[in-house]
């Protein structure tokens, strides 16, 4: 589903990606770990298409396409879904307001006929209701006065009601309690954990692979893959740490 070959990226002039290779299969979820400064966030970014991040060499291809050739709103038509560390507040623009405008916007860049209010309300309440989100809080405007946890598990909603075929989820455990960790986590599962999807889960931390199990496991060091293995590897990094790894 996902093949990314070779890929250099910058940043403000500094070389950030040297060389990364990836396979991601539909039905996987393939876990990137790796110290601060590794290049993990900056994967997630050139993957959906944040201005700022330049690709200097290097192919991505998604479902055979050429991703990097497109915009991010084509990106995210074409079924990929970016979860940010720290999502943002957009004061102004209610939940369910942004939801489903984006929703039907996909919808439309796929030939697709726009869901009907009432469907769309029906779906959004399957979601909430399955993440601990009431319909009180969606109609508030995006993320605007929501805790860390609240955020996360907002945006597990609206990757529930977007529907991706994959999903870049860049720490999404970042600030997260025990409660909110297992609640998203198993949002991830239920949502992603399908045959024709995929997920690239950026993670420091064992503990929402536990949650999570991933397929493979990909350690990130100095903008490059260095070491690649199954679910034991993350093991491995929780007891002795990237050491020579990162080096």
């Amino acid at each position: 589903m996902l093949r990314i070959e070779n890929l250099h990226a910058e940043v403000d002039g500094k070389q950030i990606l040297n060389g990364l290779s990836l396979d991601v299969k539909a039905g996987e979820i393939a876990a990137i770990m790796g110290p601060n400064g590794a290049g993990k966030s900056t994967l997630g970014y050139v993957l959906g298409g944040r201005p700022g991040y330049e690709v200097t060499k290097g192919s991505v291809l998604f479902d055979g396409r050429d991703l990097l050739a497109l915009r991010p709103d084509e990106r995210a038509a074409a079924g990929l879904f970016l979860g940010f560390q720290y999502p943002v507040e957009i004061p102004g623009i209610s939940n369910v307001q942004f939801l489903r405008s984006a929703l039907n916007a996909q919808r439309r860049a796929r030939g697709e006929p726009e869901v009907s209010a009432g469907d769309f309300l029906r779906i959004t309440r399957e979601q909430a209701d399955a993440l601990g989100i009431s319909m009180d809080m969606l109609k508030r405007n995006v993320n605007v006065g929501f805790s860390g946890g609240e955020k996360k598990r907002n945006e597990m909603v609206q990757m529930g009601i977007i529907d991706p075929r994959l999903a870049v989820l860049d720490e999404t455990d970042s600030g997260l309690d025990i409660d909110a960790l297992r609640v998203v986590g198993d949002g991830i599962n239920r949502i992603m954990r399908k045959p024709d999807k995929a997920v690239l889960l950026i993670t420091h931390y064992q503990r929402l692979l536990d949650l999570v199990v991933p397929d493979q496991v990909h350690v990130l060091a100095g903008g490059r893959i260095v070491r690649s293995g199954g679910p034991e590897l993350a093991l491995e990094l929780e007891r002795e740490g990237y050491g020579a790894m990162a080096a």
